[in-house]
């Protein structure tokens, strides 16, 4: 059974109801987060919350107050246990005449099934804005048609999910996933795209960065054209929902789940649970 509330008050055992009037089901007008709990407990709650407030600045959204927040999600997280928690704060009318106000839901639900490792198919994503301005680059809206139906074209083409990659064919940048961040090995080296192009400043992504910089790995965020990917020796998948997961091809290209990726699964795992327990990398 899913459990949720709406604007704080409890719904479950009940339809979560949403206005027909309301933008956020007629025009995908609205912002959210999802957040992992891990027995009960929010992982990351703050920077999930702060990144939520700065979708809805951008949209021009008016969400509850941060503590407000906080206190609902430790609700459903603690009703649901090991689950994700998703919240939803919506536009409201949008049809002359309504009064529908935006709504804020807050959902507990299962964690979905995640492949122990992916193949990624690459697909144009002319819709991103891949570093040119635009006032909703990085905000986690509710408008994910395109980034759904790039999924699915890869699934249709035997890949399990999307790697999205600037317009320019084989000289695209590379971008992100659908739902997801991604990250590969050269050399030892954890390369990212930077997010001045545009991409979500994933709250896992953070969290990799600072467990590969304690260890002495070195980062570098960068603009790459999917070409670097004939170099990386590993590549990575960051979500809160796939937490670290390894990347096993990325169209005809083929990689181990290295060492690389194996540290920095393990030790995210940890971080969730013990914040101060880490593995050493050798």
């Amino acid at each position: 059974m899913i459990e949720a509330l709406i604007d704080g008050l409890p719904a479950t055992g009940q339809l979560i109801s949403l206005s027909v009037a309301d933008g956020a089901l007629l025009r995908g007008d609205g912002c959210f987060e999802t957040i992992r709990s891990y027995h009960g407990e929010p992982f990351m709650l703050g920077p999930h919350l702060e990144r939520l407030q700065r979708s809805a600045a951008a949209l021009r959204l008016n969400p509850p107050d941060q503590r407000l927040l906080s206190d609902w999600v430790r609700q459903m997280a603690a009703a649901g246990g090991d689950c994700a928690v998703r919240v939803v704060c919506t536009r409201g009318a949008v049809i002359p005449g309504s009064e529908v106000v935006g709504r804020c839901l807050v959902v507990a639900h299962p964690i979905p099934v995640v492949p122990d490792s992916l193949r990624l198919r690459p697909v144009p994503a002319p819709w991103h804005p891949a570093g040119r301005e635009w006032e909703l680059a990085g905000v986690k809206s509710l408008s994910y048609a395109p980034n759904q139906a790039a999924g699915r074209v890869a699934q249709e083409a035997g890949f399990d999910d999307a790697l999205l990659i600037s317009s320019g064919g084989g000289k695209g940048l590379v971008l992100e996933g659908p739902t997801f961040a991604v990250g590969w090995v050269v050399g030892g080296r954890l390369e990212l795209p930077s997010l001045e192009l545009g991409v979500l400043d994933s709250i896992t992504r953070r969290v990799v960065i600072e467990l590969a910089g304690r260890e002495g790995i070195e980062v570098v965020a960068g603009r790459f054209p999917l070409s670097r990917l004939d170099r990386a020796d590993e590549v990575v998948a960051m979500s809160t929902v796939k937490e670290v997961c390894g990347v096993v091809a990325v169209g005809d290209r083929r990689y181990p789940v290295g060492s690389v990726t194996e540290f920095l699964a393990t030790t995210y795992r940890l971080r969730t649970v013990a914040p101060a327990s880490a593995p050493t990398h050798g």
